[in-house]
């Protein structure tokens, strides 16, 4: 059982920041895409009751990847790869998600 606080410490980050992660994370996390459910996965993951609108949680998710990144980097005892790549399944699935639900939503509004 695991020690960490269930309370996650947001850090400003500025807008033009960039992901920088081993080739080794990014290619599990596009390979894990084909079996990610986002209505299955995400509340999940995120230890939620429900699933909200796409793109909603997309700070929140690259918070808890930065803090697992850190973890890493520092080769921390509590770092737990599996949940890291996870979260990198769920950022890209999100930027896509929110990326395909745009056009949606703007035919919605101009009805």
């Amino acid at each position: 059982m695991s020690n960490a606080s269930n309370v996650i410490a947001f850090r400003p980050r500025p807008a033009n920041h960039g992901m920088r992660r081993p080739a080794t994370l990014i290619r599990a996390a596009r390979e894990g895409q084909r079996g990610w459910r986002r209505d299955r996965d995400l509340p999940r993951l995120l230890r939620s009751d429900r699933c909200p609108a796409p793109g909603a949680l997309l700070s929140r998710l690259r918070a808890e990847e930065e803090i697992q990144n850190d973890m890493r980097l520092m080769q921390d005892a509590e770092y737990d790869m599996r949940r890291h790549v996870l979260l990198m399944i769920a950022i890209l699935a999100e930027m896509r998600a929110a990326i395909d639900a745009a056009p949606q939503a703007a035919a919605a509004i101009a009805r």
